[in-house]
């Protein structure tokens, strides 16, 4: 039976998630930190089935790199649990038919427990934790990582109620803007790095804080932060092609898969274009607000051709051309001019 304190932290949880509502990104990634709280895990994630494959659509602790990492269903311990239906521990990776070794050692664990996360009936995905010890769960862990996996589940279902389809749009997307969000941008960012090196032109990312957004919610509120947060992401899609990939990955923070990006000065041509299109004034109620943004950008493969070492190449770049600006600017950016 679980604990006391474990079961008044999964009724925490539970009261979370009804107030997300129907961001189920946004439940997904509660409740992969909330494992971590309820069982002695080093890592956690939610992986949702995608054809042949399992994504990693929210994570958490050591898995904090593996978001939109793609596995074969086949020669997984996540696979087969999704198969059966059924909870699923693995003691020592090493000793284990089951798993994907490969997969494992990539990081760094050796011991897992897997339950599967049902849609209407239907398995759809696996709720996991891992640790870097062996035999770290048993039947205590299964019994409170099932109530959490009870509580997704019926969130997944009121999250999908209006189309099967949805489901994995709302884990894919920002509940907000509509863009894709990190997990399925990783995902499109991987899958390009890869087609890169097989031959392909090469691509680009763009980073792009949105700068000063907690001033307009201090000022006047989180609706104004809310509406300068949609305009903008409907100038960055409207800026890009079909063929990139923008998303918000959290706060103010945006990122656009450049595919197909050419040279660096016509990269340097498409940034100052996106940046024209995404500055400006915005009229809300009474107020004009300035939207503004600090971007940086990364190259594969002339800079990098590891997704992750890109993001931080360009997060770097970013930020060293917001304190450029802010040192320009002076007192920093200024998005409120007086009212019409």
């Amino acid at each position: 039976m679980p604990s006391r304190e474990a079961l008044l932290r999964i009724i925490e949880i539970h009261s979370q998630v009804a107030q997300l509502g129907l961001d189920l990104a946004g439940v997904m990634s509660l409740s992969v930190h909330g494992t971590l709280e309820l069982v002695d895990a080093d890592g956690a994630a939610i992986e949702l089935a995608e054809g042949e494959d399992l994504v990693y659509r929210a994570v958490a602790g050591a898995a904090s790199h593996q978001l939109g990492v793609r596995v074969r269903r086949d020669g997984s311990l996540s696979g087969t649990c999704l198969r059966q239906g059924i909870p699923l521990i693995c003691e020592d990776v090493e000793s284990d038919s089951r798993v994907d070794l490969e997969a494992c050692r990539r990081v760094g664990l050796r011991s897992m427990v897997v339950l599967p996360l049902s849609h209407q009936g239907t398995p759809v995905g696996v709720l996991k934790a891992f640790s870097a010890r062996t035999r770290n769960f048993g039947n205590r862990e299964v019994e409170v990582l099932s109530l959490m996996s009870k509580v997704l589940g019926a969130a997944m279902y009121w999250a999908t109620r209006y189309g099967r389809d949805d489901l994995f749009h709302r884990a894919t997307h920002d509940d907000m803007t509509g863009l894709a969000n990190r997990s399925l941008f990783m995902d499109r960012l991987r899958h390009a790095t890869a087609e890169v090196e097989r031959g392909d032109p090469p691509i680009a990312v763009l980073l792009l804080d949105m700068d000063g957004l907690k001033l307009i919610n201090d000022s006047l509120g989180h609706a104004a932060g809310d509406a300068a947060l949609i305009e903008f992401s409907r100038r960055l899609a409207a800026a890009t092609r079909e063929s990139d990939t923008v998303a918000r990955l959290g706060g103010d923070e945006f990122a656009v898969l450049l595919t197909h990006a050419g040279s660096a000065a016509t990269l340097e041509t498409t940034l100052d274009r996106i940046q024209a299109a995404v500055e400006g004034p915005f009229g809300y109620l009474d107020r004009v607000l300035r939207l503004r943004a600090s971007m940086g950008a990364s190259r594969c493969p002339e800079d990098w051709r590891d997704a992750t070492a890109l993001m931080e190449c360009a997060d770097m770049r970013m930020y060293e051309a917001k304190r450029t600006r802010q040192g320009r600017d002076r007192t920093g950016p200024a998005p409120l001019d007086p009212p019409c």
